[in-house]
């Protein structure tokens, strides 16, 4: 690059720790020299933190909602945009008039939008790049509309599975629309429209593999078969299924361990199930970790698992990152088959896939890395190998920069 660009990101909170991908691009982007203005929709306050998502805090642009300037600002731009803004006004409740809460955070973001549209255009930020197609690309959206900037939208799960209101109007406008997995990309075409496969592009999340210790034996000590799950704790990472799966392993009689990492809503329900089950020296709920404990943990381990579900509003992973970070570790990996993790995780290759919410079929697989280490340590090494491929964090960043280069080169032109 000639001279550092500025390109401002967008995402729904900040600091957030299940979304390392998003610190580690931002990482990454600013290793490769670009500038990055971040811009996320709420600041949140968290007991974990992760210590490169701390070092972010001072740079973070987030003028809270009812400040006296986001109004006086919004009523200014109104002023000298009134069709523009009166436009926005009608499109927002038009297109989430069926969604109560899409709709009245649409109308809280657009005064903010136009706050923050001055800023942009003050800071000099050529490029917006949100992350999810929900909140964070309407808000990009908002911001384009009333200043030119462009912009690119990243979507990865619930933003396309779950509720897609003003999702095309979003990507229409979009420069270019980043998707994490195939599977994702042609979702869009069925649900979108086959336009936006052409320019929808598939970059794949990534991590730096030396970051995590490769394995290639079985760290299983005393007898004791290590599992290990992460994730925060919500219905559609499907934790219940492999607690149930544990006690189906333990009515084998196999001498194991299994930790859970994350927080969330369901941490009482699963504790009162762990605890029902007479299963409290087995399973354990470890809580939040940083990644960097993450990357410690996860040698440890015998087996890696991914339980997930779809829920009934249709939630449903993406390709979980923890998933590249054990097998990077080269830890064999069971996991749900669902969404774009049969891109990652091939069965019987890098990997077992069983039916969502299967808790037998869990146990089977599970059982079965147990039986055969030589064989789970195989499906570990082919499965670093996969994510040495094709989940590098600097190749993957690399080519999203390259598509804001283009960007940016063309409206300069």
């Amino acid at each position: 690059m000639p001279r550092r660009s500025k390109v401002a990101y967008i995402m729904s909170r900040f600091p957030h720790l299940p979304e390392t991908f998003i610190l580690r691009e931002m990482q990454e982007l600013r290793r490769l020299g670009w500038e990055i203005a971040l811009y996320p929709l709420v600041v949140q306050e968290s007991a974990v933190v992760h210590d490169e998502a701390r070092a972010w805090m001072p740079e973070v642009r987030c003028p809270g909602m009812f400040r006296p300037g986001i109004i006086g600002r919004a009523l200014m731009t109104l002023v000298r945009q009134p069709i523009r803004m009166a436009s926005l006004l009608g499109e927002v409740i038009w297109h989430n008039r069926a969604s109560p809460g899409f709709l009245l955070r649409g109308l809280m973001m657009l005064p903010k939008a136009a706050c923050v549209a001055g800023m942009m255009k003050r800071e000099g930020v050529e490029h917006i790049h949100a992350h999810y197609g929900t909140h964070s690309a309407l808000f990009a959206y908002l911001v384009h509309r009333l200043t030119g900037i462009s912009y690119s939208v990243t979507v990865h799960a619930h933003d396309i599975f779950v509720c897609r209101a003003m999702l095309g109007t979003k990507l229409r406008h979009a420069e270019f629309v980043v998707a994490i997995s195939e599977f994702n990309r042609e979702y869009l075409g069925k649900r979108v429209g086959l336009w936006v496969r052409e320019k929808t592009h598939v970059i794949r999340c990534g991590i730096d593999p030396d970051q995590y210790a490769s394995a290639g034996g079985s760290p299983r000590s005393g007898g004791v078969f290590e599992i290990f799950s992460i994730g925060s704790l919500q219905p559609y990472k499907g934790f219940a299924h492999l607690i149930r799966a544990c006690e189906l392993l333990r009515d084998r009689d196999i001498n194991f361990r299994c930790r859970i990492v994350g927080e969330g809503v369901l941490r009482q329900e699963l504790q009162a199930m762990i605890d029902k089950a007479g299963m409290g020296d087995r399973v354990e709920l470890v809580g939040a970790k940083t990644q960097q404990e993450v990357a410690g943990m996860l040698p440890e381990a015998d087996c890696y698992v991914q339980p997930s579900v779809v829920t009934p509003s249709g939630k449903m992973e993406g390709i979980p990152v923890a998933i590249m970070e054990a097998l990077a570790c080269a830890r064999p990996v069971v996991s749900s088959k669902l969404s774009g993790i049969p891109e990652l995780v091939e069965d019987g290759l890098t990997g077992y896939l069983v039916p969502p919410g299967d808790a037998e079929a869990l146990c089977e697989r599970l059982a079965l890395v147990h039986a055969e280490p030589d064989s789970a340590k195989r499906l570990g090494m082919v499965g670093r190998a996969r994510v040495l491929d094709e989940y590098r964090l600097d190749q993957n960043v690399d080519r999203l920069a390259g598509l804001f280069k283009d960007t940016i080169l063309v409206k300069q032109t």
